[in-house]
């Protein structure tokens, strides 16, 4: 049986990985996928096989936000590939879009890498 958690050396190194060179990837999830324009920084707590726990930082404070991949990740070389997936998606959607209609892209097509 699969476990919903990768082994906790690959969680560790994955996560620390994001925080320190994609920190700009993990604010581009919290503001396209998780709605949150107004946030100014995000950190990944955790990432398992169904999804990604973010601390997200607003105006007001942090909270945090849990997003769901769209499939069951397989192994590493696959959360890898979900990520950058997802990285680039959301980049396209930030650069060439205003909030107000990202959400309903982002959200309403169901044609994202996240579902």
């Amino acid at each position: 049986m699969e476990h919903p958690q990768f082994s906790p050396e690959s969680e560790r190194y994955m996560i620390e990985h994001m925080n320190a060179e994609h920190a700009d990837a993990n604010l581009l999830y919290a503001q396209v996928y998780g709605q949150m324009w107004q946030a100014t920084g995000a950190r990944m707590l955790v990432l398992d096989h169904d999804g990604m726990e973010l601390e997200v930082t607003l105006p007001g404070g942090r909270t945090h936000l849990r997003l769901p991949f769209d499939h069951r990740l397989h192994d590493t070389k696959d959360a890898e590939r979900t990520l950058v997936a997802m990285a680039r998606y959301a980049q396209g959607i930030h650069r060439h879009t205003t909030p107000s209609s990202v959400c309903e892209d982002a959200h309403g097509s169901g044609e994202t890498p996240s579902g």
